[in-house]
């Protein structure tokens, strides 16, 4: 019980944290998915959450390695 409130706290802090961060500066993109890591220990709704956030940034990573490689292929 006590594991799983731990789990709850700390996860959830996180993760509002970086919701927060997302209107306000800061690494919003780093403490969501340690947040959601960390709550998907205890919660399948967090789980399936984190792999869409890791989906979601695999495909932006992507395609800001396409943008990147046609702009030095234009120099």
């Amino acid at each position: 019980m006590l594991k799983r409130a731990l789990i709850t706290i700390v996860g959830g802090l996180l993760t509002l944290t970086g919701a927060a961060l997302i209107i306000l500066p800061g690494p919003a993109w780093l403490l969501l998915p340690i947040g959601l890591a960390i709550l998907s220990i205890e919660y399948s709704w967090a789980h399936r959450w984190l792999k869409k956030s890791q989906n979601h940034l695999s495909h932006t990573a992507r395609w800001l390695d396409r943008k990147i490689l046609l702009r030095k292929m234009k120099r």
